[in-house]
C-alpha cells in the first residue's frame, strides 16, 4: 500500500472540507490529515477515499462519513493518554484517528470475520489498538473504567453497561435511535447514578445489534 504526495494532498482538501462544517479541534483535523483512508477501503472505491461520504466495507458494515468521524471525535474531548472504549471496530479507521490523537484505544467488535480482518490489518499499517470480539452493549468491565466511550453504529437505547464504565467525568458518545436516523448524544457521568445528557443533531449509522429492541431502554 502506497500513501502518495496526492493521497495527503487530498486529505488536506478532505480537512478543509469539515473544518468548512464546523470541526476546530486542531487535534481531530491533525488526525484526519494523517490516517491514510484510501488503506481501509475496497480498491473499487479508493478513488472516491477522500470525499466526504460513506462507504461500504463488507458485512453489512460501512466505514463512516469523515465529517461524522471528525463530529464523534470533537464530542469526546480527547486528551493524551486518555482510556478510551471504542463499541464497534468496523474498519478500524476512528480507531485509528483516536490513537493518533494519542489516546489508549480499546475496541470491540461483534461481526466476527470483521473483527478478524481488521485485527490482521491495522499492525501491518502501524496501529496496535487492543480488539476485542463480542457484545458492544456490554463494553469491556474488565478493563474499565474508561475515561471516554465512543459508540459508532445506530443503539436503539443507550446500553446502562456502558454508563457504568466510565469514570466520574467521563463522556459517552453514542447515536440513539431505532430508525433510519440517529440523534447523536453526549453523556457525561457527574456522579455514581447521575448523568448530564445533550442531544447534538441527527446522523445516519448502520445498527449496532438488529436483534435488540427500544423496549429494552435502560435510559
Amino acid at each position: 500500500m502506497i500513501d502518495s504526495f496526492k493521497h495527503k494532498g487530498l486529505r488536506k482538501i478532505l480537512v478543509d472540507t469539515i473544518k468548512g462544517k464546523g470541526i476546530n479541534d486542531p487535534l481531530v483535523l491533525k488526525a484526519i490529515e494523517t490516517v491514510p483512508r484510501h488503506f481501509f477501503l475496497d480498491s473499487s472505491f479508493i478513488e472516491f477515499a477522500y470525499e466526504d461520504r460513506a462507504f461500504p466495507i463488507g458485512f453489512g458494515q460501512t466505514i463512516s462519513q469523515p465529517y461524522t468521524v471528525a463530529y464523534q471525535t470533537q464530542l469526546l474531548q480527547i486528551r493524551k493518554g486518555d482510556k478510551v472504549l471504542e463499541v464497534g471496530t468496523g474498519s478500524g479507521y476512528q480507531a485509528c484517528v483516536l490513537l493518533e490523537m494519542g489516546a489508549k484505544v480499546y475496541t470491540i467488535e461483534r461481526q466476527k470475520s470483521l473483527y478478524a480482518r481488521t485485527k490482521a490489518f491495522l499492525p501491518t499499517i502501524g496501529y496496535k489498538p487492543k480488539m476485542y470480539y463480542g457484545d458492544g452493549y456490554k463494553g469491556l468491565p474488565s478493563f474499565a473504567p474508561f475515561d471516554k466511550i465512543i459508540v459508532t453504529a445506530g443503539a436503539p437505547y443507550v446500553p446502562e453497561d456502558l454508563l457504568k464504565q466510565l469514570v466520574i467525568g467521563g463522556n459517552l458518545i453514542i447515536p440513539v435511535g431505532s430508525g433510519e436516523m440517529q440523534i447523536m448524544k453526549s453523556i457525561i457521568r457527574t456522579g455514581e447514578n447521575d448523568f448530564d445528557k445533550k442531544d447534538h443533531g441527527t446522523f445516519r449509522f448502520v445498527p449496532l445489534l438488529k436483534d435488540k429492541t427500544i423496549e429494552e431502554n435502560l435510559l
